[in-house]
């Protein structure tokens, strides 16, 4: 595809030039950001894509949020690094300073982001998310004390597998992928076979997502072997209900099966667990895991079991409830009911829209209802 990174970007999500100053000029009235009017945006839109003016602030940041891209993904030039040895001791200086309360503030905008990613998706949140992991890198970087380097390596884990999964809901399946590399590197510095296997595990569903079933299935397996011996129950479930949707996506049906019902069997009786807050199995969780298998698999009582969680997903899991749709909507059309399945995918699109599920919208194009001439 020809054309400037920006302009390549936009046309692979989808967007139109009107699209895109639309919600270029959303963004900035809920930053409160001034900017151009729309007829000057057009003009200037136009002249970034083609390469003739440089994309200056605050329309950077803007493009990086609504786009959910990089500055390098998007073509806009690098922050330039003073890397001379007055640079170097200031770094060093300021990574002594970290202790125990920098480390509780930096969980704190994790936890704090996580929270928001469920309801309100990661279009406000994905560019943060990257400046929270350049800190956070960049103190450990430069950080020679033995036990804080080990809590900020957990942090940038964690930080880094929640940005790994809003990429991958913005569908920047690239970027998603670097997110998951480091998040295994920085959980082998914090000496973390729990957060190793979650990292791993959550970046196998990429592989599914672009088609790597069977590679997915073995980077799973990793994950559970990793975990085997010292993961907590909560987590072993969980890795189960991954290799679950893994297996599934290979249409391994009765390893698939048998995987939830391990997944189940392991799952603890009180399924939360303060040191891994980024898992929830409990509830619905774990059933609406299984039916999205199910639905894969081409089982009949995947409707039912669909069908039954949907009204049990708590009201702050807006992308569970998105996706949660979306599965519905494709196992309605299998079983032949179109009306169904097109009143799911239009709930399922509306959801999607608000919190720019480019993932899920992207299932929903690929859907083919019966009687359609692609059926």
């Amino acid at each position: 595809m020809t054309g400037t990174p920006l302009q390549r970007v936009r046309k692979q999500l989808g967007y139109s030039a009107d699209g895109v100053i639309r919600l270029l000029r959303q963004r900035a009235d809920v930053r409160g950001v001034p900017v151009m009017t729309a007829a000057s945006l057009k003009t200037k839109l136009s002249r970034w894509e083609n390469g003739h003016e440089q994309v200056s602030e605050p329309y950077q940041r803007l493009f990086r949020e609504i786009y959910g891209r990089t500055n390098e993904e998007l073509g806009f030039p690098a922050d330039e690094e003073d890397d001379d040895t007055a640079e170097l001791r200031a770094r060093l200086e300021m990574a002594r300073t970290v202790d125990a309360d920098t480390i509780a503030v930096f969980r704190r905008q994790i936890d704090d982001a996580r929270r928001l990613d469920r309801k309100f998706g990661g279009v406000t949140l994905l560019d943060q998310l990257r400046g929270t992991i350049d800190q956070v890198e960049s103190l450990l970087g430069y950080n020679t004390i033995g036990g804080k380097r080990e809590q900020l390596a957990g942090a940038l884990t964690e930080a880094s597998t929640l940005a790994g999964w809003e990429a991958l809901d913005r569908n920047a399946i690239g970027q998603a992928w670097q997110h998951y590399e480091r998040a295994k590197a920085a959980a082998r510095e914090a000496m973390s076979p729990a957060l190793l296997a979650h990292a791993m595990a959550e970046q196998a569903f990429i592989l599914v997502d672009i088609g790597e079933a069977a590679s997915a299935v073995e980077q799973v397996e990793h994950a559970r072997q990793a975990a085997e011996n010292a993961g907590p129950p909560l987590l072993r479930a969980w890795l189960a209900a991954a290799a679950g949707e893994c297996l599934s996506a290979a249409g391994q049906r009765g390893d698939a099966l048998r995987a939830f019902d391990a997944a189940d069997t392991l799952l603890p009786p009180e399924p939360i667990d303060a040191e891994l807050p980024f898992l929830f199995l409990g509830g619905s969780h774990l059933d609406r895991w299984r039916g999205n298998a199910l639905g894969k698999l081409g089982e009949p009582e995947a409707i039912d079991q669909l069908t039954d969680v949907l009204p049990r997903v708590p009201e702050a899991f807006v992308r569970a409830r998105t996706g949660l749709l979306v599965d519905l909507a494709y196992t309605f059309a299998a079983s032949g009911d179109r009306d169904a399945a097109l009143d799911h995918a239009r709930q399922a699109r509306r959801l999607a829209s608000r919190i720019k599920s480019d993932r899920q919208l992207r299932r929903l194009d690929g859907l083919i209802l019966p009687g359609s001439s692609a059926a």
